[in-house]
């Protein structure tokens, strides 16, 4: 897994041969950035990267200068990954914390501007992922929530859906409040 662009471009970060994260394609990831680089100005935003699993997200996010971001995982062995890569990357606009997204969400009151999320597929409560984000108060009134999800679950119905981009295997939908 590779960083796209910014400050750490071209950096790789290593998981764990056992890691069971299903990471996002550089081809989506790639794909994501170019459609939020003409919607936002990454210096200075606040990111909420929720189950974070290889960081590659959220380390694309600091790597564009985003001034905080923070990364939510549950699983140990992520979390140990995620502070090996921070201290290893030495980004100190990084933020590892070990959370159940359920908890976390309720008792966060942070705000952010952009809020990603990509659940593990199989996960109890996947489809309410979205509207508890929405509901939650944690997103900025003109922040971005994106979700990455499978072809076969749509949340066009939601309120604050925005729309749906497909990348082979990926699906991303983007909310607002």
């Amino acid at each position: 897994m590779r960083i796209i662009s910014g400050k750490y471009k071209g950096r790789i970060i290593s998981p764990p041969k056992n890691f069971k994260a299903r990471p996002t394609t550089d081809r989506a990831k790639e794909s994501l950035f170019n459609i939020l680089n003409n919607r936002i100005d990454f210096e200075g935003i606040m990111v909420l990267d929720l189950f974070s699993g290889t960081g590659s997200i959220g380390f694309e996010f600091a790597s564009r200068g985003a001034k905080s971001v923070e990364m939510v995982d549950l699983n140990f062995k992520h979390i140990e990954h995620l502070k090996k890569s921070v201290k290893e990357l030495s980004m100190n606009n990084v933020k590892v914390r070990r959370a159940d997204f359920f908890q976390y969400i309720n008792k966060n009151n942070s705000l952010f501007d952009i809020i990603f999320a990509d659940p593990p597929y199989d996960m109890d409560g996947f489809e309410k992922v979205p509207e508890l984000i929405l509901k939650s108060g944690i997103l900025q009134e003109d922040g971005i929530f994106i979700m990455e999800h499978p072809k076969q679950i749509e949340f066009n119905s939601l309120e604050g859906f925005k729309e749906q981009r497909n990348y082979g295997g990926v699906n991303f939908s983007f909310f607002s409040r």
